[in-house]
């Protein structure tokens, strides 16, 4: 089946859900990171390129918004607890 529609279309159909794009792209980018910190030996300058950050900062900034805490001292603290 075809999936592909308008913009507009996809704007009006998330905000009567009460959603928005850019919400979602967070949701997607906050699940995405955890999964690379404690699934593979990546730094945490190659996962904020691979999630579309353009500077590890603004990843960083992200992720302790997301968790409430650093993506390192989450890393360690799972890593720890395992």
């Amino acid at each position: 089946a075809d999936t592909r529609m308008p913009p507009s279309t996809l704007r009006h159909r998330l905000h009567d859900e009460g959603q928005s794009y850019a919400a979602i792209k967070d949701d997607i980018r906050r699940d995405l990171a955890v999964e690379l910190l404690l699934g593979t030996p990546k730094t945490i300058g190659e996962i904020a390129v691979q999630l579309g950050y353009s500077e590890p900062s603004a990843f960083f900034r992200a992720f302790r918004k997301w968790m409430g805490k650093s993506p390192e001292n989450f890393r360690r603290e799972e890593a720890d607890s395992t």
